[in-house]
């Protein structure tokens, strides 16, 4: 009998404060490291929190746009962006090091993450500012992205990535946050929107097409309303589906 595997991450250290109710439920973490949200203190706490529960720890940067959450496409220099990413992760790395804990994962947060879906001259940017990274720890990023492409092209280990509580367009886009229909909060919607993504490779969009999708990693927003209820309802069922949690 068929059996499926999956990891479930989710973003952290946004200010939220939920981190110690939701790591029980998921096998992976994004810690923002100061571009959008976050500081060395809280860093460090959700580091420790992540050792405790042997979470797997992911560095989160993002556009330095705390104003915006960094949920805005920013006007800034190549330049600029590759100092900010590169100052971002090494902040976050030398946390790691004082709790000497390993970084796993790399993924980008917010606009930053999208635009490098989409554009390849932004992606090559960011992998270029994480280039020391390569070969000791892993992208999460979208599937069928350009930022996939180029990563994959040179060397990089990649996951792919979905999204548990957000609805997709046909382009395999993210609805956007400021439509009525971007987010998923219902727990059973969420189980219903991710078996086909886990177990089929494909997704459900918003215009009632199938496309196909691959994933190693699925994300609930940490700041998502419902994201605890949707982490214990899930945790509940997958197992009746025969999905478990990546360990």
């Amino acid at each position: 009998m068929k059996r499926w595997t999956i990891d479930i991450n989710c973003d952290v250290g946004e200010g939220v404060g939920n981190e110690a109710e939701i790591f029980p439920f998921i096998s992976s973490c994004n810690i923002a490291c100061g571009g959008h949200a976050g500081d060395t203190a809280t860093m460090l706490q959700i580091v420790q929190l992540a050792k405790q529960h042997k979470v797997k720890i992911g560095a989160h940067p993002s556009y330095p746009d705390r104003e915006n959450f960094g949920r805005e496409v920013m006007d800034i220099s190549e330049y600029e962006l590759h100092q900010s990413i590169q100052e971002q992760v090494k902040t976050f790395e030398s946390v790691l090091e004082r709790e000497q804990s390993e970084l796993h994962h790399i993924k980008a947060h917010g606009a930053l993450y999208n635009q490098t879906a989409k554009d390849k001259d932004l992606a090559k940017t960011y992998l270029d500012a994480i280039q020391e990274y390569k070969t000791r720890s892993v992208l999460y990023v979208p599937f069928s992205s350009a930022i996939a492409q180029v990563a994959l092209q040179q060397g990089f280990q990649v996951w792919y990535e979905a999204f548990g509580d957000r609805n997709y367009n046909s382009d395999l886009s993210l609805v956007n946050r400021k439509q009525d229909n971007a987010l998923i909060q219902d727990p059973e919607q969420v189980l219903q929107h991710i078996l086909p993504i886990i177990k089929e490779g494909h997704v459900k969009t918003t215009s009632g097409k199938l496309i196909k999708i691959e994933t190693k990693t699925l994300c609930i927003h940490g700041d998502t309303p419902s994201a605890l209820k949707i982490l214990t309802y899930l945790s509940q069922e997958l197992s009746k589906h025969k999905v478990q949690l990546l360990q």
